[in-house]
């Protein structure tokens, strides 16, 4: 593994400019040093709890549990008919002050709340607490994670990801898309909280179970990342996520969302459509995807065609996209 590239904090022109069409993580040290949440964290954990208590507005929020014995780490149940953690809601106070109560246990059930709505849960926590590259003007919203030592199964997500450590501390383990075959991805449709997971643990990895880890591990990058540091995380990477402090706090800001699923569902659909298929048609769809939809050329297929006849293979438009969902819809629904 090598270390995440680190980067001085840019303004957003930069980072638009010169770091995201790079499409690699970079690290961002003190891009929040200046938070008041952070500060309060500097100065005491219990401080940092009672800063989101100031701002708790009452609704509750899902929480995920998982028994002493699973060591924070949250996943499925040995015979993957269920998952080795349940759910239940709370507030951000609840939470909080249950945080406080077992900071001191050797072995502690493994809790947090994950991907809560600052806007709804925690209003006035954007303004006090602002990230310049994940402005409103992003479309980005703001969500906040507060547990205690927990991991995050490695994941990807399908929009590109700011995540900012406001308490405590983490690891992140980042894999580049080249490195999903050598991650033993689960179920796509039974997911542990949204996207699929890697199958392997890479706290523990079982390499006789999962021998072609190991190439995964030799493309993988690490960061550790302490109160007022941020990472950017563009989508596809998958990631694995530690919190190691007894509490702790994380921000992040989903943004850049493709719409509709994006390519996830398309791949799903090109299993059902495509995959199976006689190795003949197989090769045959490869050609058509690499020409219209992969290959230098793509968005140039379609363009010996006038402008009004190019529809669903013409360029970007809010028009054209309206007419390749209103082609899609009329296949789909025909049975």
């Amino acid at each position: 593994m090598s270390p995440v590239e680190e980067i001085a904090a840019p303004d957003r022109t930069t980072f638009e400019r010169d770091i995201r069409p790079l499409y690699r993580p970079v690290v961002i040290r003190g891009a929040a040093r200046d938070w008041p949440v952070v500060a309060a964290g500097n100065r005491s954990a219990d401080e940092a709890l009672g800063y989101l208590e100031g701002l708790d507005s009452g609704a509750p929020t899902m929480l995920m549990i998982a028994p002493p014995d699973q060591k924070g780490r949250f996943f499925y149940s040995p015979d993957m008919r269920a998952f080795n953690f349940r759910r239940e809601q709370a507030t951000i106070s609840q939470l909080a002050d249950h945080l406080r109560q077992i900071a001191e246990q050797a072995e502690p059930i493994g809790i947090y709340a994950g991907a809560t709505s600052a806007a709804s849960h925690l209003p006035g926590f954007e303004a006090d607490n602002p990230f310049a590259l994940a402005g409103p003007e992003t479309g980005a919203t703001t969500r906040v994670w507060l547990g205690n030592a927990t991991q995050v199964a490695t994941h990807f997500d399908l929009s590109d990801n700011f995540a900012v450590v406001a308490l405590g501390r983490r690891r992140f383990t980042l894999f580049p898309p080249e490195a999903t075959a050598d991650l033993y991805v689960g179920p796509f449709d039974v997911t542990l909280a949204g996207q699929p997971v890697s199958m392997v643990d890479p706290l523990a990895p079982d390499h006789e179970r999962y021998p072609r880890f190991a190439d995964a591990l030799a493309k993988a990058q690490f960061a550790e990342l302490e109160p007022g540091d941020a990472i950017y995380i563009p989508t596809l990477w998958w990631h694995h996520v530690q919190a190691t402090a007894p509490i702790n706090i994380l921000v992040n800001y989903w943004h850049n969302d493709a719409p509709h699923g994006g390519g996830f569902l398309a791949l799903i659909h090109a299993i059902l459509a495509i995959r199976d298929q006689p190795d003949g048609q197989r090769d045959a769809w490869r050609e058509w995807f690499d020409h219209f939809v992969f290959g230098p050329d793509a968005k140039e297929a379609a363009d010996h065609l006038p402008p009004h006849a190019r529809t669903v293979t013409g360029p970007p438009s809010p028009q054209r996209d309206e007419m390749i969902r209103r082609f899609l819809a009329q296949i789909l629904n025909v049975r």
